[in-house]
């Protein structure tokens, strides 16, 4: 028997030329998805760059703005208040006959109250009080006619506030009483708008005799 005839495995031109180009049609489809992501890579970079300078430009602004909203309820009047003009500052040991109750200043005791947001739940000495408002606190005092909503809204405030404190007062007049030095306020109710504004005009306000001396390390 005569043997087969061998056949080639060798492929045409014709398959050589389309496999070749095959090739180039995947070549030129990955360099595409290459500059393509490239292009959304750089977009997406411009993007989160643009993004952080905004948010800091508004982190800025934002802050400024607090700053000259803080400037302008330091310099705002707010209705109602008293003040009592200079006072004395005189270290003494025995009681002193204040003319305003609560008092907001004058002779005081030596040591002063703590006064980094406490609530005493006790009358408290008025010349340790006074030397608290000597060193920048806001006295927060209140009487019977508080009622309990009053007391917690002024407690929460107080608590959170460094440079305040607050006690009961039965002797005062009036329903709340809020005391810096030779400064004071009195409103009917814990939601009076002007409690907050007390807060941020007076406590280590302008008033200050001793600015950022300690409200530690007093007594009671």
């Amino acid at each position: 028997m005569g043997s087969a005839s061998k056949q080639s495995n060798k492929p045409g031109a014709k398959g050589v030329a389309d496999r070749r180009t095959r090739i180039a049609e995947l070549r030129a489809a990955e360099e595409r998805r290459d500059r393509r992501n490239k292009v959304i890579a750089s977009v997406v970079a411009g993007v989160l760059v643009i993004g952080a300078i905004a948010t800091g430009t508004w982190i800025v602004m934002d802050q400024n703005q607090k700053k000259k909203d803080r400037e302008a309820a330091a310099n705002a009047d707010i209705p109602g208040v008293k003040t009592f003009g200079d006072l004395s500052r005189n270290h003494v040991k025995e009681k002193v006959n204040y003319p305003m109750t609560p008092p907001v200043g004058g002779d005081h005791n030596a040591i002063w109250l703590d006064c980094m947001g406490h609530v005493y739940d006790q009358p408290v000495e008025n010349e340790r009080a006074v030397h608290s408002l000597e060193h920048g606190a806001v006295w927060v005092t209140y009487n019977g006619k508080a009622t309990p909503e009053d007391i917690k809204t002024l407690s929460d405030k107080v608590k959170t506030t460094p440079y305040s404190l607050m006690s009961p007062y039965p002797d005062e007049q009036g329903t709340i009483t809020l005391n810096a030095w030779s400064t004071q306020l009195v409103v009917d109710s814990a939601s009076d708008p002007r409690v907050n504004q007390f807060f941020t005009k007076y406590v280590q306000g302008k008033q200050t005799q001793e600015p950022g001396a300690s409200c530690t390390m007093g007594q009671m």
